[in-house]
């Protein structure tokens, strides 16, 4: 019996990373997805370890991180490595949302792949989320704060639901407790999560930039793929171990290395750089219930994609209009990200609210119009050859 079940994993195990067949176009960019399973292995591995010196306890969590800094054995490295592996994460993930844009993957018959994928982004937010509360520094306290006040504009049960979050009427120890045990668990959610993703793209497999099926030429994963993954697997430690080693603070506020104190409000509170684009969408909206709507509404609007893409031609390759308005997004977004760290003020208030516009508008507007347009330009020049 325990010959049947090894032999089953083994079985498993050389399906997906030695015999998988492959489009052999595909190039450095499909890499994103092993990066990103490594960041998710170094988070899990450096967080269990520094949830063995943590202390949920709000009098204690902010001194507990101290002393994994400063007394327990390399605890600097493992703090710092699971800070900016964090940043890591977030960096591989637009990558890779943004190849997946550009080429087309999330088109029939890979949606399933694309949706379960959008589902593991908004966990992964959740989980950094909870894990910068968990710091329980100056910024951590009143993001936490901001954040779980959002809830509050839900009619009639908002704030019976702003109090349970809480455990109290404000940010106190039962959230810390709260917030420390969900981020321990949502790792574990989200490795499941990826391994519900890989086996939706496991079924008809990895798209590739010429936007055709791959079946016309295959090759296998081990070892031409394994070895082009090494290569930014290899490149990547090299960067996190610069961050980690000679500059650990440069994706931190500063702020965050001051206890966290009720009573003393932030010049400015803003939450981490890779939530800075929907956190300047929330700003950018006057009414509160409709900031939070359209802050989720951000994110699952991803999930439109599939079905407002109408283009004969899979990817932005071979289409001239698609790729600048791609690009006219990605500018966009890091625009998004920019005004999010910036003051509630002139001009920055008028730019937040046409970006966000514009950030719509290319999923809603942008994609079913020009993939119609370059639809009929395709069969005019069909027609005319």
């Amino acid at each position: 019996m325990s010959f049947r079940k090894s032999n089953v994993y083994l079985s498993l195990v050389n399906s997906y990373i030695i015999d998988s067949p492959q489009p052999s176009s595909i190039n450095y960019w499909w890499n994103l997805g092993s990066l990103l399973g490594l960041c998710l292995v170094i988070q899990i591995m450096t967080g269990v370890f520094m949830a063995m010196h943590y202390s949920s306890n709000i009098e204690l969590a902010f001194n507990s991180v101290e002393h994994i800094m400063r007394d327990v054995n390399m605890g600097y490295v493992i703090r710092y490595m699971h800070a900016n592996t964090a940043s890591m994460f977030f960096i591989c993930m637009y990558i890779h949302i943004g190849k997946a844009i550009y080429y087309g993957s999330y088109r029939s018959p890979r949606t399933t792949v694309w949706i379960v994928g959008v589902i593991i982004f908004v966990a992964t937010m959740a989980a950094a989320f909870l894990g910068y509360c968990c710091v329980y520094g100056q910024m951590s306290h009143w993001g936490a704060t901001v954040i779980t006040n959002l809830f509050s504009a839900i009619p009639f049960v908002g704030k019976d639901i702003v109090m349970w979050l809480w455990g109290g009427f404000s940010v106190a120890n039962p959230t810390l407790q709260r917030f420390f045990a969900l981020h321990f668990l949502v790792p574990f959610v989200i490795a499941a999560l990826v391994l519900m993703h890989m086996l939706a793209l496991h079924v008809h497999g990895s798209s590739n930039p010429l936007g055709i099926t791959g079946n016309m030429d295959r090759i296998p994963m081990h070892n031409y793929f394994v070895f082009k993954d090494l290569v930014t697997v290899f490149v990547f430690l090299i960067v996190l171990s610069l961050f980690v080693f000679y500059s650990p603070n440069t994706l931190g506020h500063p702020d965050n290395y001051i206890p966290g104190n009720a009573l003393v409000t932030p010049a400015s509170i803003v939450p981490e750089w890779y939530l800075l684009p929907f956190y300047a969408i929330l700003r950018s909206i006057p009414d509160k219930l409709l900031g939070v709507i359209t802050m989720f509404g951000a994110i699952l609007v991803l999930l439109t994609l599939p079905y407002t893409d109408r283009s004969v031609i899979r990817g932005n390759s071979f289409k001239v209009i698609s790729k600048f308005m791609f690009f006219l997004f990605v500018f966009n977004f890091v625009l998004l990200g920019k005004l999010g760290m910036e003051h509630i003020e002139v001009p920055y208030i008028l730019m937040s609210k046409i970006s966000t516009i514009l950030y719509f508008a290319y999923f809603l507007v942008f994609v079913p119009i020009v993939s119609t347009i370059e639809n009929v330009l395709f069969y005019i020049g069909r027609i005319n050859k």
